[in-house]
This record gives C-alpha cells, structure tokens and sequence, in this order.
C-alpha cells in the first residue's frame, strides 16, 4: 500500500516533521543563550542567533502551510478559478491529504459548475424554442423580446420602450404597462397589419436583484376564426335543411298545381287565369326559395385547399387579364404591383376566386362613386416572411361600424346582393390559415388585406 494512502503514516510524517524542525529551533535558542554567557564567542553567538531565526522561520511556514493552501483555495472559489490544483506529491508531511482534499472539492466545484451550465442551457433552449411568445419588461419599462416566437411576432416597432410597442395596439401598450402579476386576458392587437386577437398573460419574478415582468402572448384569431366559421356552418346547415324540408313538397305542389292550371285553363273564364298566374307565380317563388336556400348550402361546405407554390408575377397578369374582361370592370383602371420578394405558396383556384370577387366589387363600388375609377392589386412580402395581397379602389370605402359585419353570411349593403362573396373569401382564406381585414385606403375606398 501506498504511504499517501495510509493517514497514520501520514499524521506520523506530519508529527515528525513538526518534532524535528521544534528540536532545531530549541537547539538554536539553547545554542545563542549559551553563546550569551560567553562574551569571547561572538562569532559563534552571531551563527547561533541565525540558524535560531532560520529555525523558527522553518517552523513557522511549516505549521502555515496548511492556511496558505486553504487561503489559496479560498481565493479561486471567490475568484471563480476553477482550474487551480493543490496536489504537489508526497511530502513526507501529511500536507498531500490536505491537497487531495483540496482538489477534490474543487473538482466538485467543477463538476457543480458544469451541471448548472448544461442545466441554463437546457432552460435557455426550452424557453428560446417555446411556441408562445414572452417578453420581458424591467422595472424602468424596457422591453425584450425574450424567445424566438417573440422575435418572428413582433418586427414591426423600433425601440426597446413600451410607447415603442403601441404600434400593436394601445390595448396591448397599456397591458406592458401593468406592474401586477394578472390572469390570462383577450387583448385585441395589429399585427402584420391586421387586426388580432391575442391571450395576453403576466407574471412578476426576481432577477439580479429586482422585479422583472414576464409577458406571454399567444395569438388565438386564427382559432376563434375556425370556431365561427364552424359555427356559423354548423347554423347554415341546420337551417337550410330545415328549410328545404319543408319547402319541397311545396315546390312539388306548386308546380303540380301550376300544371294542374294550365290545362284547365282555356282563356275563357277570367277567375280561373287569375288562379293559374296566382298559382304559376307561388311555383316560381317556391323555384326561387329552393335555389336561394341552394345557394347558401356552399358556405356550410369548408373548401378543400390544394396548395402548391404559385408564380405570382404570372398570376397577376392573369387575374388582371380575368379583371379586364368583366362587365364590370370597363372603364375601371386597374392598376397591379407585385414585389419581386414575394413568394405564396395555395390553391391558386380558390385564391383567384377570393381576388376576382374582391376585384369585381371594388369596381363596382368606384364607378358609383368616382370620375375616374380606380382598382388597385398589389403582392407584397410582410417582415415576418408571410405573402400579404391587397385589393383597394377610390370608392366610397366602408363605414367603420361594418368592418366586422360585411364578412357574415348573408349581410350586405347591396340592393341585389346575396351576402355570400365576402363570407365564402374569408372561409377561403381561413382555410388557408391566413387572415383578412379592411380598411379605409390611401384614397378613401375600401382596402382589403389577406396575409398568408
């Protein structure tokens, strides 16, 4: 066995070394008393008093060895330098167990260390790839953007401030600006441009020291769209079944009667012709009925989206060319923009229907308004990567208390209008995971916007 691990044979080192280096000093100072009583031995009294203060010197960094190497471990602890080593070997002392004690709670340290780095670092990617967004606010109101989802949300302010970060909404402004740890809360927000809806939450926890709040927020627009649409499939279904139900043997009795008319009907009793063309006029209004309720069944149907990526420069000119020959559309100048950044990946099909329907409208609505009516359609790349479409005119716009109403089924502002072109492009839309909005345009019309 090894003497460096053996205790008693190192304690017996220690006690060794600690007797002789005692002895040397007492024969030293034995050796200079004596020299003192012998005036005549000056040279001898001058070497005694030295080697006695060599001695003590000996034994003094002998018995301070130990605190030097505690001191010096004590130091790399505060210092945070972990890489310092106290074994030197076996000195025949017993101070080589105190090295080894020594590296090992500096070994431990390291170790320490290494688990709350791995363990930071596993929290720092949690939180950094966590799907809701967090942001911080400190306690002299600075905002940071805390995670990843944060960063992709949030591009549209410029400043650290939370005034920087009311372009998302004042509502959301005034949300940063509560101190208090709160409950969830539906904040309305704008984001890419488009109105939103967002779970807001906030917690207060400690940092260095002080107060910092956590904010998370979660954008449900897209969800509360599917549940309405849903809902008002759901509706629409019921309904238009119902009605059918009970409009169908009308309709076949009404046309049966109809016929029943016509052939009794001989032009010489006027009675029985007002009967006929009362009876023929039911049949075409039951006829109407049915293909009305008809109609509006296709709402209640989700559409299928088939994506694919899509050229869009090529499908501008297309849906400019489709524009073009409409009806409507003459005398109606139509202008088309199309960022060279722009990408779009859907189903051209039903998105050329959506623009058609919005394309056609604007038309309409700036040729009874304007002198020279105008349409514009225009594809842009938003910062956060998504394909933005807009569809404006120089009509008279929409009154700001139906921005939210023009997208129901069945509403609408038109003598001859069904209610269902704006409904069935928002369904499109949605269907897409997009969003779509309007606005009063640069020129006072309508300006609608679909993200994708």
């Amino acid at each position: 066995m090894d003497s460096r691990s053996r205790p008693g044979v190192r304690r017996w080192s220690f006690a060794a070394g600690l007797a002789w280096r005692l002895g040397f000093l007492l024969l030293t100072a034995f050796l200079f008393v004596a020299s003192l009583q012998m005036p005549e031995l000056a040279v001898a009294r001058f070497v005694a008093g030295v080697l006695c203060v060599a001695s003590a010197t000996v034994l003094w960094r002998y018995i301070q060895r130990t605190n030097i190497e505690v001191a010096r471990f004590v130091d790399a602890v505060r210092f945070g330098d972990l890489a310092q080593s106290f074994s030197h070997g076996v000195r025949g002392s017993g101070f080589d167990e105190l090295g080894r004690a020594l590296d090992e709670g500096m070994q431990r340290l390291r170790e320490e260390r290494e688990r709350l780095i791995d363990t930071n670092r596993f929290y720092e990617a949690v939180l950094d790839d966590a799907p809701v967004a967090l942001l911080t606010v400190d306690s002299d109101g600075r905002v940071e953007l805390a995670n990843k989802a944060a960063r992709r949300l949030f591009t549209t302010h410029s400043g650290v401030r939370i005034e920087d970060f009311t372009v998302y909404g004042t509502a959301f402004g005034d949300r940063l600006r509560e101190s208090s740890q709160t409950g969830p809360r539906l904040v309305p927000m704008i984001i890419d441009s488009v109105p939103q809806s967002a779970i807001v939450t906030t917690a207060v926890v400690h940092r260095l020291g002080g107060l910092v709040q956590v904010v998370a927020v979660q954008p449900i627009q897209s969800e509360l769209n599917a549940v309405e649409v849903a809902a008002q499939s759901d509706l629409i279904r019921v309904l238009t079944h119902e009605i059918m139900n009970s409009m169908t043997p009308v309709t076949s009795l009404a046309n049966s009667a109809a016929a029943l008319m016509r052939e009794v009907d001989k032009g010489a009793d006027r009675a029985i012709a007002d009967a006929r063309n009362a009876v023929e006029t039911l049949a075409r209004r039951a006829d109407g009925v049915m293909n009305f309720v008809e109609s509006y069944r296709q709402i209640s149907r989700a559409p299928e989206v088939r994506a694919r990526p899509i050229d869009v420069a090529a499908w501008a000119e297309e849906l400019a060319a489709l524009f073009a020959a409409d009806d409507r559309a003459q005398g109606v100048a139509l202008s088309v923009e199309v960022a060279p950044d722009v990408r779009l990946e859907a189903d051209p099909d039903l998105m050329s229907q959506v623009l058609i329907n919005l394309l056609r409208n604007a038309a309409e609505a700036a040729r009874g308004h304007s002198e020279s009516p105008r349409v514009t359609l225009s594809f842009h790349r938003t910062r956060t990567g998504r394909a933005q479409i807009e569809v404006g005119d120089n009509g008279p716009g929409i009154p700001e208390e139906l921005k939210q109403d023009i997208f129901l089924p069945f509403f609408t502002t038109k003598a001859k209008g069904s209610g269902i072109g704006l409904s069935l492009a928002r369904q499109v839309v949605l269907a897409h995971r997009g969003a779509i909005s309007v606005e009063r345009g640069g020129e006072g019309g309508a300006l609608f916007r679909i993200l994708i």
